[in-house]
């Protein structure tokens, strides 16, 4: 008897919802770093919520790395199939073994958040991870690039690294052939809410254009 074949193809993909990208009622925040820099594969936006909730969390320990996950929605223009992330909420990871120059999510760390994701934001993406710099400048370390690589690898994770003692920081956002470069960090576009004063204080970011609604 003749058994049938059977192929295995590569896996099947996520795919994003489709929504308009947001910006015309955002800031998009520039950062020298990007100056002749290539086209990254996604853009990123941020609410003001989850920025003010990242930045408290950054500057709660000026001496030692902390860090936790980003969550929001990932999306894909209707119009011009541009692929964009909203960050909507930073979740501050418990549980981390941190020094000056190391920050280590644990197994605990990654059990907690997960649940605390299931409980609170069933319907959003893990949009990537943050931590940050103490005196030591943005970029990604091997280590950061080896994490990053291995429990944030599909295309639109990114990594965010802030430096608190300088107020600044840059979003490690993948090219269009997937690869990550550990120097070239991008700015991103903050969400305007009723066309509040900005909350953006980091100063190597600087306004490149408004859209006006």
């Amino acid at each position: 008897m003749t058994m049938p074949s059977i192929y295995l193809g590569p896996p099947d993909l996520p795919l994003p919802k489709t929504a308009r990208i947001p910006v015309h009622r955002a800031i998009r925040w520039q950062t020298q770093n990007e100056e002749n820099a290539p086209e990254p594969l996604i853009s990123v936006f941020v609410t003001p919520r989850a920025f003010i909730r990242l930045c408290a969390h950054a500057g709660s320990d000026l001496d030692n790395e902390v860090g936790g996950w980003l969550v929001g929605k990932w999306r894909r223009d209707k119009n011009c199939d541009q692929q964009f992330i909203v960050i909507e909420n930073a979740l501050p990871a418990p549980f981390t073994r941190q020094g000056r120059a190391f920050l280590t999510f644990t197994q605990d760390s990654q059990v907690a958040l997960q649940n605390l994701m299931e409980e609170r934001f069933p319907d959003k993406e893990l949009l990537g991870w943050y931590h940050t710099h103490p005196r030591m400048g943005v970029f990604l370390s091997a280590y950061d690039t080896w994490l990053h690589n291995n429990f944030f690898p599909q295309h639109y994770q990114i990594a965010l690294v802030v430096e608190p003692h300088s107020s600044a920081g840059g979003f490690f956002i993948r090219q269009m052939d997937g690869s990550l470069d550990p120097r070239r960090y991008y700015g991103f576009y903050e969400l305007r809410h009723r066309r509040r004063n900005s909350v953006v204080h980091w100063r190597n970011v600087f306004p490149a254009l408004e859209f006006d609604e």
